[in-house]
């Protein structure tokens, strides 16, 4: 599964390559051939191109790059904040999602923010009906944390919610 793989932060030039891979892993039928899917409870955008560019530039947080043969297939965000780190912004492209891609990135993910920022912990939200995504992130260690923060109804920037039930979970794992 690593094989070919290369990992880069993102530049200006990769924003309208990484707002259609994040697209396609979330939203809209595309989204459909892999399983991390929210076609059924959000319609609209995921992101766009201001926010992508927005992580790229801001000087506490990195847009990781996942290439394959020179071909973008995955990408994570990760923000310094303080001893733990954020991660956000994960999307493999739904025709190689299952196959253990996302768990060499995640691993990757983690031994950079420990090492390169000393972060002992990273941190990330999921909406919390995703059981499915949940229980994922779970088998690699995160734990639920019970703490949520309201999904932000109203702001199409994050999608047009199918049901009235949305709201972001904490999942922590420690690092060391």
């Amino acid at each position: 599964m690593t094989a070919g793989l290369t990992f880069r932060d993102a530049v200006d030039t990769d924003v309208d390559t990484l707002v259609a891979l994040i697209e396609s892993a979330y939203r809209g039928d595309s989204s459909r051939a892999g399983w991390t899917t929210e076609a059924d409870i959000l319609e609209g955008q995921r992101t766009d191109p201001e926010g992508v560019l927005e992580v790229i530039k801001s000087p506490d947080s990195r847009l990781l790059v996942v290439e394959r043969d020179g071909e973008v297939v995955a990408c994570c965000q990760l923000e310094h904040r303080g001893i733990h780190a954020y991660f956000g912004m994960f999307a493999v492209s739904p025709k190689l999602q299952g196959g253990g891609l996302g768990k060499v990135i995640i691993a990757e993910a983690e031994r950079r923010v420990h090492e390169e920022w000393g972060a002992t912990e990273m941190q990330m939200t999921v909406i919390s009906v995703r059981d499915d995504l949940i229980a994922w992130y779970e088998r690699r260690g995160y734990r639920r944390t019970g703490r949520m923060t309201p999904f932000p109804y109203g702001d199409e920037r994050f999608g047009v919610p199918q049901r009235d039930d949305l709201q972001f979970e904490l999942l922590v794992k420690p690092l060391v």
